[in-house]
């Protein structure tokens, strides 16, 4: 979920053509995965699941939050059969709003104790695939040019000198902003974190419709500053682009990218046979195959080095509880929308 290309919504891409697919292949029918992450890991996963199973794989592409709503749109006729991917929190409030099916998978039992605490949480209709940490992403050339210091902590980024220096994903479409936004309240309490926001706003020159769309800007030299999780950074760092990463000092959140089966799926025994494939060694390394640099949940899956290690962040107590519930989820938004989009900057 390299970068060096962009990230593609709302996009359908089909793994495999019909005609080129041998007979015994088809027969195996199409699995209908929408998937959260970067394009060439949503690609890779796939491929190899085709390649293993036979199973014609077809591909929408779409973030976190783009999903949940398309899932919901759909509840009374679902198009998919599998969410892959993609910040926990809208898995949490799919789940609770019944649109995603509970599934235990034989390999639960070979998972780290927060991928299986989220399956837990949920009922077992979301499983936890990969963890990454919230945090900057800078550009130093740009910082350097700018005169400007590189940003230590979540109350750097309301200085006057970063006018206009930093991107965030707009929260209603991206599980990333909405990460943030829940992470900020989280730290400073609620009336002090909306405060804290409209400060930020004043300072942001855009909100992105993807959660990576900032990163990728400060990789270009298009905007100075982003809040992205860390391991995208590491991603457009390897890509040869002037990329550094920073956890904030006072602590920052971070995500269990999750795993569904979207209730009404078609192809029910493929999805299941998809999520006890997903959650093998062999699958999560597919993600750093493809450059993505997440702490894979599978214990035995190796940590790619270039990966952020959570034992050198500081990371808060997440409540994926309170803030994946589909109530204060909307309550966030709403309240984001009104106090801090709609402002002048």
């Amino acid at each position: 979920m390299t970068r060096a290309r962009p990230f593609l919504s709302s996009v359908v891409l089909l793994a495999a053509m019909c005609l080129a697919t041998p007979a015994a292949t088809l027969a195996q029918g199409t699995l209908n995965v929408y998937c959260s992450v970067q394009a060439e890991w949503c690609q890779g996963i796939a491929n190899e699941f085709q390649r293993q199973t036979g199973v014609r794989v077809a591909l929408t592409l779409k973030g976190s939050g783009e999903t949940l709503a398309q899932v919901s749109a759909e509840a009374a006729n679902p198009r998919g059969d599998v969410w892959f991917g993609g910040t926990g929190d809208p898995h949490l409030a799919a789940a609770e709003q019944n649109l995603t099916l509970a599934y235990r998978s034989p390999n639960l039992d070979k998972l780290h104790d927060w991928a299986r605490k989220q399956a837990e949480q949920s009922g077992f209709k979301t499983v936890g695939i990969y963890a990454g940490a919230l945090g900057f992403g800078y550009n130093p050339e740009l910082l350097q040019k700018k005169k400007l210091a590189a940003p230590a902590c979540w109350k750097d980024l309301v200085k006057p000198d970063y006018k206009d220096e930093i991107q965030v994903a707009n929260p209603n479409s991206s599980g990333t902003a909405y990460t943030a936004v829940a992470t900020i309240v989280q730290i400073f309490g609620e009336e002090e974190a909306f405060r804290y926001l409209r400060q930020l706003h004043r300072n942001v020159n855009q909100y992105t419709r993807s959660g990576v769309g900032p990163i990728k800007a400060v990789a270009r030299g298009e905007t100075s500053v982003s809040i992205s999780f860390m391991h995208d950074g590491v991603t457009e760092a390897i890509a040869g682009f002037p990329v550094k990463i920073q956890a904030p000092c006072e602590g920052t959140g971070y995500e269990v990218g999750s795993l569904s089966i979207i209730r009404g799926a078609r192809n029910l025994e493929g999805a299941r046979k998809f999520v006890d494939w997903a959650l093998t060694p062999q699958a999560q390394k597919l993600g750093a195959d493809a450059t993505q640099f997440q702490v894979p949940s599978n214990r035995e899956a190796q940590l790619p080095p270039q990966a952020p290690r959570f034992a050198d962040i500081k990371l808060i107590n997440y409540d994926f509880a309170k803030y994946g519930a589909s109530a204060e989820r909307k309550r966030l938004l709403e309240r984001w929308e009104k106090e801090v989009n709609s402002q002048p900057r």
